[in-house]
């Protein structure tokens, strides 16, 4: 009976994203014309979130280990257990953001949309996919947007989740473009909404995210990425141990 509850909450949570989305969407149509308009797809994006999860009663709490400055560019890296993660991070940083995501995605009738303007699709399984990705993630750094990109390239099929080793392009990236990387740890994501909630459903919640201090990237050079991937994870690892 609980399990089935909470698969009753997943499907009203996704009811919510698709009819907040639909409502949006003439506005959404004409911002996608301009690229100087992606700043404010942003923020239709992130009203999307506040709206449906706060409806379907998700909720999302910051810790900030330090202030960060929001008109600043990041490589922002975070573990990544639950479709929520991108909800999360859109709503406590309220940058303007690109996710790096794969491209099955491209598929989906909300996410799909955000995927052919401000956000970047990947094929894993082809180093050229891969080339382009990054090299697009370049480009929307130079015009000002922080770019997210989950290291471990997937969500852990684990439940409890456990963080998967790091990989390198995100730690490249923000070497070569001499841009700070933003840890961020997502705490318990998982307890509300585990992988996209097929399995074990969801429930109302509070997904807590901390935000780590930014990490600078100015004075290395390709040699340290391996180090830097590397000082990431075990600052992600040991607040999630911490928790």
């Amino acid at each position: 009976m609980k399990l089935t509850l909470k698969r009753i909450h997943t499907n009203f949570y996704r009811y919510n994203v698709a009819l907040f989305f639909t409502l949006c969407y003439p506005v959404l149509y004409v911002l996608r014309q301009k690229l100087s308009r992606y700043k404010y797809i942003n923020q239709i994006r992130r009203l999307i979130i506040f709206l449906s999860s706060s409806i379907s009663g998700i909720f999302y709490s910051a810790t900030f280990e330090e202030p960060i400055d929001r008109h600043k560019v990041y490589v922002v890296c975070g573990n990544h257990t639950s479709n929520l993660d991108v909800s999360a991070i859109s709503t406590v940083l309220k940058n303007n953001l690109c996710f790096m995501g794969k491209e099955e995605l491209l598929s989906n009738y909300v996410l799909g949309y955000f995927f052919r303007t401000i956000d970047i699709t990947v094929n894993r399984e082809s180093k050229m996919s891969s080339f382009r990705a990054f090299k697009a993630a370049a480009d929307h750094l130079k015009n000002g947007a922080s770019v997210v990109i989950f290291p471990e390239a997937t969500i852990p099929k684990e439940y409890p989740p456990e963080l998967h080793p790091f990989k390198n392009g995100p730690f490249r990236l923000a070497i070569e473009m001499k841009i700070p990387i933003l840890p961020i740890t997502s705490l318990d994501t998982w307890k509300v909404l585990w992988d996209d909630g097929k399995q074990l459903g969801s429930r109302p919640g509070i997904c807590d995210i901390f935000v780590h201090k930014p990490i600078e990237t100015a004075h290395l050079t390709l040699d340290d990425a391996d180090a830097l991937r590397d000082e990431v994870f075990e600052i992600i690892n040991k607040k999630l141990r911490s928790a």
